[in-house]
């Protein structure tokens, strides 16, 4: 995978788009536009636009730090078989916090698809998924980039609270 990264020192969205590449172990070339007259030439030539950052993967530009875009082109870069759990999660201590909760780490799962591995796995609704394959999950986007890290045929050990209690699965992706 080819992925390109403009960017300028100064720029917030910038070092967020390289941190998320960064923690999905994506490698990247990074060209400072405020310092490289080429390759802020090169990023108005893809753009037509003066902004930072733009980030090219395996030729499709993307413009700013969208995340959202990203994702489908880093998939679309790998085998393109990324499993999916069919569940809706969300942050569990950003959801704790709201309702004055003790903040507790993990993806609070809001929804499961019937027939899908979250079903299989025997995951319900208000179950915290806090760890798949011993890394831990402290968040939904730990829980995303966690099933980059999976592939079809390989065994998910998910470790989740359900209530008081900590239970433990796995699944066949």
């Amino acid at each position: 995978m080819d992925v390109k990264v403009y960017s300028s020192p100064t720029c917030g969205y910038c070092h967020q788009a390289k941190r998320f590449l960064s923690e999905r172990a994506v490698n990247f070339a990074e060209y400072d536009v405020s310092v490289d007259r080429a390759a802020a030439e090169e990023a108005v030539r893809l753009t037509g636009q003066m902004g930072v950052p733009v980030i090219v993967v395996d030729g499709e530009v993307v413009i700013g730090f969208d995340r959202i875009r990203l994702e489908q082109l880093l998939v679309k870069g790998g085998d393109g078989q990324r499993p999916r759990l069919g569940l809706k999660v969300a942050d569990a201590s950003r959801v704790a916090q709201k309702v004055g909760a003790v903040p507790v780490f993990g993806a609070l799962v809001g929804a499961v698809a019937s027939s899908s591995l979250g079903q299989q796995a025997g995951l319900q609704k208000g179950d915290i998924i806090t760890e798949i394959n011993m890394r831990p999950i402290h968040n939904a986007d730990d829980l995303e980039q966690s099933l980059t890290n999976l592939s079809t045929g390989g065994k998910a050990a998910i470790v989740f609270l359900r209530g008081e209690k900590t239970l433990r699965t796995e699944i066949v992706i």
